[in-house]
This record gives C-alpha cells, sequence and structure tokens, in this order.
C-alpha cells in the first residue's frame, strides 16, 4: 500500500516580503477540546483564537487544569482539537490522517520533556541519530547531523555516553540535539527544566536562546515564572481559554497571586 503523503512546504509568494515580514507559523481558529460526552463533558479548550509567529520564543503558563498541556498537544500535532481549524506552517493539519501527523512531527516539530526520554542501551550519539532513522537520510548524514547537533548544545566531548553517564542536565541537552537533529521548524518544551537545579535551569535556557536567536520558533510550557522570563512572550490561559494572548514577561506579577 503506498503510505499516505501531505505537502509540507509552504507556496511561494509571488512577490518578497518586507524585511520586517514575520510570516505566521501557527495559527489556531476556534480552537476546542472536549473530553468524555454528555454529562461527563469537560472542555479543555474553550473557542482558542491565537498567532505565533516565526522565530518567536513564547511561554505557556497557567494553573493546572488550564488548558496549557492540552494545548502544548494540539500544537504539537499529538491530538487532535474536537472542533476548529490549526495551520502549522501554513498547512491545516486539523483534519490529517494518523501517518500524515507523524510525517508533520517527525519533519517539523521537534520535543523536548522534563523526563529526558532517552534510551538507555543507546549512546548520547545514537538516541540523536534515532528521529532520522524514520526519514530520508542517509547513514552517513545521520551520524554528521547528530555530531553537530551534540556539538550545538556542548556535549561534543560526550557523544560515547550512555545515559547513566550523563548528569540530568546533560541528559537534557542530549534530549534537545535529538529535538533539533531534524531541523524543525519549531521547538516545543514542556517542563523542560522541571527536573533540574538552578544552575543547569540557566545553561538549558541558554541553549533555548541560542536556538531561537538562530531562527527556531521556541514554545515552553511552564509553571515557573523564572523559566517564562527569558522568553519574549507568554500566553496565559485560565479555565481552558486564552486570558492574555501577549503578555510581556516582565510583567508576570500582575496575573501570579
Amino acid at each position: 500500500m503506498m503510505a499516505e503523503s501531505v505537502s509540507l512546504t509552504k507556496q511561494s509568494s509571488a512577490t518578497s516580503p518586507s524585511p520586517d515580514y514575520h510570516p505566521i507559523i501557527i495559527r489556531l481558529e476556534e480552537i476546542t477540546k472536549i473530553y468524555g460526552s454528555e454529562n461527563t463533558q469537560v472542555k479543555a479548550l474553550d473557542h482558542i483564537d491565537l498567532t505565533i509567529e516565526k522565530g518567536e520564543y513564547c511561554t505557556i503558563m497557567g494553573a493546572s487544569g488550564s488548558g496549557k498541556s492540552t494545548m502544548m498537544n494540539i500544537i504539537g500535532c499529538l491530538d487532535r482539537p474536537s472542533s476548529g481549524r490549526y495551520y502549522l506552517d501554513s498547512v491545516d493539519v486539523s483534519g490529517l490522517s494518523d501517518a500524515q501527523l507523524a510525517a508533520i512531527r517527525n519533519r517539523k516539530i521537534g520535543f523536548v520533556f522534563q523526563q529526558f526520554h532517552l534510551l538507555p542501551q543507546m549512546t548520547a550519539l545514537e538516541n540523536v541519530i534515532l528521529p532520522m532513522v524514520y526519514g530520508e537520510v542517509s547513514p552517513t548524514e545521520r551520524r554528521d547531523r547528530a555530531l553537530e547537533a551534540l556539538e550545538k548544545v556542548g556535549l561534543g566531548n560526550r557523544v560515547n555516553n550512555k545515559p547513566n553517564q550523563l548528569s540530568g542536565g546533560q541528559q537534557q541537552r542530549v534530549a534537545i540535539a535529538r529535538a533539533i537533529v531534524n531541523q524543525p521548524v519549531l521547538l516545543l518544551a514542556d517542563e523542560p527544566t522541571g527536573a533540574l537545579d538552578s544552575q543547569t535551569t540557566e545553561e538549558v535556557l541558554g541553549i533555548f536562546e541560542s536556538l531561537h536567536q538562530a531562527g527556531i520558533t521556541v514554545i515552553v510550557v511552564t509553571h515557573e515564572a523564572e523559566v517564562a522570563r527569558h522568553s519574549q512572550r507568554v500566553i496565559w490561559f485560565r479555565d481552558g481559554q486564552v486570558i492574555h494572548s501577549h503578555l510581556n514577561p516582565q510583567e508576570l506579577h500582575s496575573v501570579i497571586d
């Protein structure tokens, strides 16, 4: 059976954009997510409209149960909205098949989680190579790109170490290298510093800032104000709705009790 495919490239424009033009990489239109049915229904997201420009560094915040994790899963194509449309890099992904969503995730999105999800029997290099096994990347290029990604996160001298030979911060760096090795347009991080000490947190956030400066769109879900203050913009959720879509990170005190 022929594998399903979806166009992952944007259509070229007839005119060149101005130097100040920033294309929209994420557009959410009337996104609603409902769990359960009838009397047990829970509306996790309630008609969300939101845009994020290419190259932005945003954080998503809110109390537990506010909808931020559900939002993260939909932006990452790990879950589907109950209604509404989601455009990622000009592609309407709302109604794509599971195979098409998997292709989107592999080629366009890098994921970093609180728990590093490294395979313990593999070296750092092998863990970073893994996402490329599912793409059309030659073995030689896989190794070269994985080495380059590990160099970017400061682990060029740890490529042959297994996870149990690395500190928590080093394991998170390997996870970041794995997330960027396919050269994604979007990096999603879910509580990426939750298991790290304060010094290592600063080091990891420094890597995110350098990736942002290199042009990658970075979105971090966090409950920590200090983490959010490294970003350009905070999106604040409450009861499944966006209460603030463009909150200045330096003004978080106005919404945090």
